[in-house]
């Protein structure tokens, strides 16, 4: 049994190693159990021991499979072939490795360019539900060797479904972004440490089992996923159809795809395989559109009730009482965030072609510390007989750079927003002196991965205004003191009037955003969330139905810690169709500009500017069109307004309601 051991980052810095082996920003980028290496040279072995005394298991990796495996201070010669390696500690503190890079002639000679079918080199990956896992990773692996010599590399799978288990998943340890933090992470298909490489699935479906990681692409660059539905063999959450209200009970049918068991009288979801209470449930109609409530999207709910036939359940729940009646599907899902179904994290320049989320037991795509991602076509698509896809947001961006680009992609039914953008800004704790500071990760869901390395910019921002400070500072040195704590030295004092209490974050680190020709529907909070400095554009989407803000500009050093305020957003030629159906956060407006200020008044400066609305049909019960606080440069232009009485009207009537803001050029209506 694996112990639930926390990896501690003081350990890692005491690591035995050759000078300058292991470096600080080798430890920024350890995960719990793991700490990843640079393959310097393709001429060089890596010898060494495994760490003596505590644990009985170590590996090391390529990232795709094990290259060597041994216990507690067991000796190791091999030749990676690879771009990185991972020192792995399965059951243990993951320290004291000793390791040193010897040069030694690889003989390898250079191929051309590659097409690798889904049986190359003897590894034919099976169809239908045998474990696909172990044959498509050699030859991932394989891939990756090419890789290194910088050769493209295609790998084509015929059509057809691929099942993959997590017994015989490639365990690794890293930290994600937004989620819980696993000490483990079991990855089905793991595009890590490659270059130069396409996937194509020719329209397959992969199906995982259980709790796991389906897709990790790390480490790598120049990778492409094209044409592939990826879902779990069964939903991390249930829907149930209301076929009765009587007595004050109401009795509710599931289809068989989705997992339960009533235990002592209660009700519990089994998609994982482990009993999970439900936390709450979502009312949708049966086409898929969400009740509109105009209350809060997640309604507290009875678990207790009795089973009554093989796919019905009796709760103690009166519906009726909550506005709901027969015929309706409640989703019931619980908070939990354990395995997001595709991970970018240190990825460059990574394409997604026609890739469909049918389902998650986390957010369907996080990319975190990655550069330059496109998204064509796909996204999260509800199958036949279901009305919800993912368990949090489609895509979400935590600290990545360059360019994201999301064009006519599909997303809806998922439990949060369909794209997220923002940077992670850390709390200042402590100043030790005025060039050294103890920097925190403040959320728990987003700890442990590298927010700062040495050289890189720093912006300052006062925490109970929100403000960006002028002078940019620079890490000079960056010190991983454990999972939640940084100690960072700067390359000048602080400026003045910054302190413990307020926040920083990277300063280069930001995106650019395209999200273009994008349909956003029937989904739990916002459409789309964008906190960038960089330019933002949202053009010819339509937003049907989400039961928040259509698109929310946010902003906080106070609860997620998300910032990044957004300074060029042009929002043009969409379409909004009654949205902010529910009462839920951030939901003031159609378009809500609403950065978390705890002190407005005092601010010198406004936290969002330069936001253009122009040429967009609205068609909309009585909500606010734009709800904005501290926001300077917004021009609403040129639109296409309609109000009906469809839904019941929520908060203001009025169609714009802005407070503390600067300058603003409405369109009269």
């Amino acid at each position: 049994m694996i112990k639930r051991i926390l990896l501690p980052m003081a350990a890692l810095v005491a690591m035995q190693v050759t000078a300058a082996e292991i470096s600080e920003a080798d430890m920024l980028r350890s995960g719990r159990r793991m700490v990843v290496l640079d393959v310097k040279s393709q001429d060089a072995a890596l010898t060494g021991t495994a760490p003596k005394g505590e644990g009985k298991l170590f590996r090391i990796l390529n990232g795709v499979e094990v290259l060597w495996e041994g216990k507690s201070g067991e000796s190791f010669h091999l030749i990676p072939h690879c771009r990185k390696v991972y020192l792995l500690s399965v059951d243990s503190e993951n320290k004291a490795w000793d390791i040193e890079w010897k040069p030694e002639d690889n003989n390898r000679a250079g191929v051309p360019h590659a097409v690798l079918q889904g049986d190359s080199n003897g590894y034919k990956v099976p169809a239908g539900g045998k474990d696909a896992g172990p044959a498509l990773r050699k030859i991932l692996s394989h891939a990756g060797n090419m890789g290194c010599m910088k050769h493209r590399t295609t790998i084509e799978l015929p059509k057809g479904e691929y099942h993959f288990y997590p017994e015989s998943a490639t365990q690794l340890s890293y930290y994600i972004s937004n989620h819980d933090q696993q000490h483990m992470q079991p990855v089905g298909i793991p595009l890590v440490g490659l270059k130069n490489v396409t996937l194509n699935g020719n329209g397959s479906t992969f199906v995982f089992h259980g709790a796991m990681q389906p897709v990790l692409i790390m480490d790598s660059e120049s990778v492409q996923l094209n044409d592939v539905t990826i879902k779990h063999d069964a939903p991390y959450y249930n829907e149930g159809k209301i076929v009765e209200i009587k007595d004050g009970k109401t009795t509710l049918e599931f289809a068989s795809k989705f997992r339960w068991k009533v235990q002592d009288g209660q009700y519990y979801l089994m998609g994982d395989g482990t009993p999970k209470r439900p936390g709450a449930v979502l009312a949708f109609e049966a086409d898929g559109r969400m009740v509109a409530t105009g209350k809060a999207g997640d309604m507290v709910w009875s678990n207790k009730g009795e089973q009554v036939g093989k796919k019905r359940v009796r709760f103690n729940q009166d519906a009726s009482k909550m506005g709901l009646k027969k015929g309706q599907v409640l989703v019931y899902r619980h908070y939990g965030r354990p395995h997001p179904a595709m991970v970018m994290y240190r990825a460059n320049d990574i394409t997604l072609n026609n890739v469909v989320f049918e389902d998650s037991q986390g957010m369907a795509l996080i990319a975190q510390r990655s550069r330059d991602i496109t998204i064509n076509g796909g996204g999260c698509i509800c199958p036949k007989g279901r009305v919800y896809t993912v368990s949090a947001d489609a895509t979400h961006f935590s600290n990545c750079a360059g360019t994201i680009t999301v064009k006519g992609a599909k997303y809806e039914g998922m439990m949060d927003d369909a794209i997220n953008v923002h940077s992670t800004c850390l709390g200042i704790e402590k100043v030790l002196s005025p060039t050294e500071i103890v920097a925190r990760y403040m959320h728990p869901q987003a700890v442990g991965f590298e927010v700062f390395e040495a050289g890189e910019s720093i912006q300052f921002i006062k925490g109970k205004t929100l403000e960006n400070h002028p002078q940019l500072g620079k890490a000079a040195k960056v010190s991983k003191l454990s999972e939640t704590h940084l100690r960072i030295t700067l390359d000048q004092p602080l400026p003045e009037g910054i302190g413990e209490g307020d926040a920083i974050e990277n300063a280069d680190w930001y995106p650019a955003v395209n999200f273009i020709g994008c349909t956003v529907q029937h989904n739990r909070a916002r459409g789309t969330l964008f906190t960038t400095p960089k330019p933002v554009l949202v053009e010819g989407c339509k937003f049907i139905g989400s039961s928040g803000s259509a698109i929310l500009l946010a902003g906080d050093a106070q609860g997620w810690y998300e910032s990044g305020r957004c300074l060029d957003v042009t929002i043009r030629n969409n379409v909004f169709d009654h949205n902010l159906i529910q009462r839920y956060q951030f939901t003031e407006g159609i378009i809500a500009i609403y950065p978390e200020v705890k002190q407005p008044a005092e601010q010198t400066e406004r936290y969002h500017k330069n936001i253009l609305i122009e040429n967009n049909i609205f068609r909309t019960h009585r909500v606010p069109l734009i709800y904005a606080i501290s926001a300077d440069g917004i021009i609403f232009r040129n639109n296409d307004v309609k109000f009906d009485d469809r839904h019941a009207p929520m908060h203001n009537k009025q169609p714009y309601v802005l407070k503390h803001c600067g300058k603003a050029d409405l369109q009269s209506l």
